[in-house]
């Protein structure tokens, strides 16, 4: 039975820590490599030949499409051959369960994962093959779109790669959130936003495990890392930090939030430092 993944140690994970910062920062940051990041911060088993070893799958993946398809609607076909019927990548309500679902080298390994990481395999073998495709960040449901609006094809890599059609879309995003569907939901996801989207996944699936706090920590952590990100991740973060125990260190970044929301809401201020008094009363 496999465990849980656990952190590499911390020299291991400031160095991938600052790989990941300077790759989220680079003028186009690869998809792949910065998933494969948040997975060697999350597994210790992920050292830098595992981190080879994915790309060289991904690259592998690409080289088995049999031909180069014409239309839009041939590539998303050519893929769901590919890698939903022939290779079995899909996903189950019991996937939701498992932080390897989040984890693109389990996810390849498993050949199971969330919507949002079968979509990345989906978008770097269809990439690495030549097809225009794309990540569409629909609410609840990630899913991958090939060619431009007017010809836009849309497949479930979730459903192993089933093509969509008709109102397929709007019955998905429905289903997620009740709402109808917007065209603006269709529009390409930057790679920055789809790992910012994987690790609000993580933060989630921690928070639903308090004794997995260490996995929520990290994720909040790279998430600040991102060039854009949420300043109420700070006050997320230093929250964590009281409930983990670490009073001072939760306090101090409590303090550092109330001064920023201080410029704009100093009511809001002052019950952040309260907050940060209340953490610092708790080693007496």
């Amino acid at each position: 039975m496999r465990h849980l993944p656990h952190p590499p140690s911390p020299e291991r994970s400031a160095e991938v820590r600052r790989r990941f910062a300077e790759e989220a920062r680079s003028e186009r940051p690869d998809l792949s490599t910065l998933c494969l990041l948040v997975g060697a911060v999350a597994d210790e088993g992920l050292d830098e030949a595992g981190l080879d070893a994915a790309q060289m799958e991904l690259d592998r993946l690409a080289g088995q499409v049999p031909f180069r398809p014409g239309s839009p609607r041939a590539w998303a076909v050519a893929l769901r051959d590919l890698l939903g019927e022939r290779y079995g990548f899909h996903g189950a309500a019991a996937d939701y369960r498992r932080l390897e679902s989040s984890l693109l080298h389990e996810v390849l390994r498993r050949r199971r994962g969330l919507p949002i990481l079968l979509s990345v395999v989906w978008l770097e073998v269809a990439r690495r093959a030549g097809a225009p495709v794309y990540g569409v960040a629909l609410p609840g449901h990630f899913v991958v779109g090939f060619g431009p609006e007017g010809e836009r094809v849309l497949a479930d890599p979730f459903d192993g790669g089933r093509v969509l059609s008709g109102n397929d879309a709007e019955v998905l995003v429905a289903g997620a959130t009740g709402a109808g569907l917007h065209p603006s939901m269709l529009e390409p996801a930057a790679p920055l936003d789809v790992v910012s989207r994987i690790l609000n996944n993580v933060r989630a699936w921690a928070a639903a495990r308090p004794e997995r706090s260490d996995v929520g920590l990290w994720a909040i952590d790279l998430a600040l890392l991102l060039p854009s990100h949420a300043a109420r991740l700070r006050y997320e973060r230093a929250q964590l930090l009281v409930q983990r125990g670490e009073f001072v260190a939760g306090a101090v970044e409590l303090d550092a939030y109330a001064d920023v929301v201080g410029a704009v809401d100093e009511g809001a201020a002052e019950l952040v430092r309260g907050e940060a008094r209340a953490a610092r009363a708790l080693l007496n």
